[in-house]
C-alpha cells in the first residue's frame, strides 16, 4: 500500500523574493499592447524594462530569429564564429560614436558594465572607479558595488567590491536648484574628490548613465557629461558611459550622450534595447584601448549567441527603415507635453521629466517639519492603479517614488494620447485629485 507522500507530485515555485510589479500573465504581445491570460489587453509602457524597442514580436526580427534558429542555435564565439555577429558588428560600426570601432560581446547589461571596468582597470593599471549618486550597472557583485540607486541593490551580502567612489550627480529636483546650480555643484564636488580622497592617476574610470534608470529617470545634463569628458581627458582616466538603457535610440537620439554635443565616450554599454528581447550586450571601445585587455579576461559561453546577434542585426534595419529614433524623439514630446499638462492637478507630483521615451513622475509629499520628501506610498498606489486602466507602468528612484514610463520605439501618437488617458485616470483613482 502507498502513502500520501510516496504518490506525491514533486513541485517547484519560483522564489518569494521575485515580486511582480502587476499581477498580469501574458499570453501573447504584439507592438505595444500584451494581451493577458485574463483575456484584458493593456498598453504595455514598460517594454520590459526598455528592453522590446522594436514592439513586441515585431514581424521583421521574429523572421530573422526564427531563420536563424535553423541554420545555428549556438555556435561559441571564442570556438567557432558565425556570420550573425560579423553583421552585428559591421552594423554596429555605423551606428558607435566616431572611433569606437572594437566590440566585445557578452549576455547581460551586468557583464558588460563588468568587462568595461575590467578593461579600464588592465588599460591605465589604477584601482578606482568613480561612480555618481543614483547610477544603476547591475545586480552581480561588482556591478552591484557600483551601483547607488539603492540600498536593495546592494545590501546583505558585503564585502562588496573595492575601489569604488561616489561623487553627487546634479539632481535639481532633489536640491531645489536650477540646473545649472546642481551642475556647477557636482562638478565641484567631484573635482573635490578627486583632491581630497581618490587620486587621479589612481583613477581608471568614471562610468555614468545618460539618464539614470533606476535612479528615477533622471537625464545627465549635457554640461555635466562634457564636465566629465574634459576631466576624463586632462587626467588619463576611461570615460564609460552606461548606455544600457537609454541607448538604441530611446532617448530620440540613438545614444543618449549624443544630447552633449560633441562629448564621446572612451567606452559605451548597450545591452537592452539591442536586440528586442534576445539577451545580447556589448562593450565598444577604440581598438588601442580594446588591445589593452589582457588575454584570456574576455570571452563567456553564450556570448554574441547567434540567435541573438540575428535578432540585433533586424532591430538596427528596423530603427533605421522606419525612423524609429525620431519617433522617440516626437512621440517623447507629446509624452512629457502630456504629463506636464496632467501634473498641475496632483499637488503630489513634484516633478515631471525625461527626454525621448524615457519618463519620470516623481511623487512628494512634506514631513512634521514640512520638508518635501519622496512619497513611495503614491508612486506606489498610482502604478498599481494604471493596471487596472489597461496600462501597464513601472516604479524607480532610491525612494520608490518615481512612475516611469517606457513605451517602445514603434509607439504611436493615438498609443500616446491613450496612455496619458490612461494614466490620469490612474491618478484619480489613487489619489482622488489630491
Amino acid at each position: 500500500m502507498t502513502t500520501t507522500a510516496e504518490t506525491a507530485v514533486p513541485t517547484a515555485h519560483l522564489s518569494p523574493i521575485l515580486k511582480q510589479a502587476t499581477p498580469v500573465v501574458v499570453d501573447h504581445a504584439q507592438g505595444s499592447w500584451i494581451r493577458g491570460t485574463d483575456g484584458n489587453d493593456y498598453l504595455d509602457f514598460t517594454t520590459g524594462i526598455g528592453v522590446t524597442s522594436t514592439g513586441h514580436c515585431h514581424p521583421r526580427v521574429v523572421a530573422a530569429a526564427q531563420a536563424q534558429c535553423a541554420k545555428v542555435i549556438h555556435a561559441q564565439y571564442t570556438t567557432v564564429m558565425h556570420q550573425p555577429l560579423l553583421e552585428l558588428t559591421e552594423k554596429l560600426g555605423r551606428v558607435l560614436p566616431p572611433g569606437l570601432d572594437s566590440v566585445f560581446y557578452a549576455n547581460s547589461g551586468s557583464e558588460a558594465v563588468e568587462a568595461s571596468i575590467r578593461l579600464a582597470r588592465m588599460a591605465t593599471g589604477r584601482p578606482n572607479i568613480i561612480v555618481f549618486q543614483g547610477g544603476f550597472h547591475g545586480r552581480t557583485v561588482a556591478a552591484a558595488s557600483l551601483t547607488t540607486a539603492g540600498t536593495k541593490f546592494s545590501a546583505g551580502f558585503s564585502p562588496l567590491m573595492s575601489g569604488v567612489h561616489m561623487a553627487p550627480f546634479p539632481y535639481a529636483f532633489r536640491y531645489g536648484w536650477d540646473t545649472d546650480t546642481a551642475v556647477d555643484f557636482a562638478l565641484r564636488e567631484l573635482d573635490y574628490l578627486l583632491t581630497s580622497r581618490v587620486a587621479p592617476n589612481d583613477t581608471a574610470a568614471f562610468l555614468i548613465e545618460p539618464v539614470l534608470g533606476d535612479g528615477g529617470y533622471l537625464p545627465t545634463p549635457p554640461r555635466f557629461l562634457a564636465g566629465l569628458r574634459e576631466r576624463a581627458t586632462r587626467h588619463g582616466i576611461v570615460f564609460i558611459v552606461d548606455e544600457v538603457q537609454a541607448g538604441f535610440g530611446r532617448t530620440g537620439k540613438f545614444w543618449g550622450h549624443q544630447h552633449a554635443d560633441g562629448v564621446v565616450p572612451d567606452i559605451i554599454i548597450t545591452a537592452k534595447g539591442l536586440a528586442s528581447g534576445f539577451p545580447i550586450s556589448a562593450i565598444a571601445a577604440p581598438t588601442e584601448l580594446m588591445s589593452k585587455a589582457w588575454p584570456g579576461s574576455q570571452g563567456g559561453t553564450y556570448g554574441g549567441n547567434a540567435v541573438a546577434a540575428a535578432a540585433a542585426v533586424e532591430t538596427i534595419a528596423v530603427i533605421e527603415d522606419e525612423g524609429l529614433v525620431e519617433n522617440a524623439r516626437v512621440r517623447g514630446e507629446q509624452m512629457l507635453a502630456g504629463l506636464r499638462e496632467i501634473a498641475p492637478r496632483f499637488p503630489r507630483i513634484g516633478d515631471v521629466r525625461g527626454i525621448g521615451l524615457m519618463a519620470g513622475i516623481e511623487f512628494v509629499t512634506t514631513d512634521a517639519s514640512g520638508a518635501t520628501v519622496p512619497d513611495s506610498a503614491a508612486a506606489i498606489a498610482v502604478q498599481q492603479a494604471t493596471t487596472g486602466q489597461g496600462l501597464l507602468t513601472l516604479t524607480c528612484g532610491p525612494g520608490g517614488n518615481v512612475v516611469r514610463l517606457i513605451p517602445a520605439l514603434v509607439v504611436t501618437e493615438d498609443e500616446i494620447r491613450l496612455g496619458l488617458h490612461r494614466f490620469a485616470a490612474a491618478l484619480d483613482v489613487a489619489l482622488g485629485g489630491a
